[in-house]
């Protein structure tokens, strides 16, 4: 049913609780493809060199790290893992992801790290409920 699963995490405990969840769906589905994905906002250009560089590095190694605990989290499934890393709108980025790669459920956790939050959803978490092409399954 669900054979391709998109897994989007940005570093909080929330996502971490969503990555467990999505390998044991992984697990329990048989699925083929679990996609690991970190969007962040891009970094103002107004910064200049060499801090634009700087702050462009310390972000990809953040990223990085964050795709390394996730996967570790989602542990060993029959499914490949796929990491990607995307700059622009979190939500717009996961929704864009799914839609061209064909997700069949996006599993994310119910609040993130971002600054902006709504009452019972985190912003990124309510974007990606309205606006998905597939089942989303948000994790506490």
């Amino acid at each position: 049913m669900f054979e391709r699963i998109l897994l989007a995490v940005d570093g909080s405990a929330h996502a971490l609780r969503a990555a467990r969840v999505a390998g044991d769906l992984a697990r329990a589905m048989n699925s083929k493809i679990v996609r690991i994905v970190v969007a962040y906002e891009g970094i103002p250009a107004y910064l200049g060199e060499p801090n634009l560089q700087f702050a462009i590095e310390s972000r990809l190694k953040d990223a990085q790290e964050i795709l390394q605990k996730a996967e570790e989290t989602v542990g060993k499934t029959p499914a490949e893992i796929h990491t990607e890393l995307i700059e622009g709108s979190p939500a717009e980025a996961i929704i864009e992801v799914a839609r061209t790669r064909d997700s069949h459920v996006i599993v994310i956790g119910s609040r993130g790290m971002g600054t902006l939050t709504g009452l019972v959803l985190g912003s990124t978490s309510q974007k990606v409920v309205s606006h998905a092409p597939c089942p989303v399954l948000i994790v506490r």
